[in-house]
C-alpha cells in the first residue's frame, strides 16, 4: 500500500512538472509573440520614412566630382567640346525621378536622348561619389 501512495505521489509530481513546463512555454511563447509585435511596430514606420526619403534624396548630373564636365551618351563624363555630348544638368534629380527614368521614362526637362545619357551616367556612380548613395539605395528591393 505504501508503494502505491509513492507511486501515485511520483506520478502527480511529474505531471505538475510536465503541466508546469507547458505554463512556462506557453507564456515564453506569449512574451516572444509580445516582443515581436512591438518591434514591428517600432520597425514599420522607419522603413516607410526611409523608403519616403529614398524617393526623395538628390542625385547631381554630374556631381562634384566632375563639375562642369558634359555627359555622353554612354554616361561618361567627357570635356564640353566633345561632339554629342551633352551639358550638365541645370539642377539634381531625385530618387523618384531617376527610378522612374530607369524604367523608361524620361527625366524631367530632357530630350530622349539627354535622359538616357543621364541615366547611363547614373548607373556609372561608384562609391564616393556625388549620388551613388542614392542610387544604390534605389537598387535595393523594399
Amino acid at each position: 500500500m505504501a508503494d502505491k501512495k509513492t507511486d501515485s505521489a511520483r506520478e502527480t509530481a511529474v505531471e505538475n512538472t510536465a503541466s508546469d513546463a507547458a505554463i512556462v512555454t506557453r507564456r515564453r511563447a506569449l512574451m516572444m509573440g509580445a516582443v515581436t509585435a512591438s518591434a514591428i511596430v517600432s520597425i514599420k514606420p522607419a522603413l516607410a520614412q526611409t523608403a519616403g526619403s529614398v524617393l526623395n534624396c538628390e542625385i547631381p548630373i554630374p556631381g562634384n566630382h566632375a563639375a562642369g564636365g558634359y555627359i555622353a551618351p554612354d554616361g561618361k563624363v567627357v570635356s564640353p567640346d566633345t561632339p554629342g555630348a551633352f551639358p550638365p544638368a541645370y539642377d539634381s534629380f531625385t530618387g523618384e525621378e531617376v527610378k522612374r527614368a530607369m524604367n523608361g521614362r524620361r527625366l524631367p526637362g530632357t530630350s530622349s536622348e539627354q535622359s538616357k545619357a543621364y541615366v547611363n551616367y547614373v548607373r556609372r556612380l561608384q562609391s564616393g561619389q556625388s549620388g551613388f548613395t542614392c542610387y544604390a539605395s534605389l537598387q535595393m528591393p523594399r
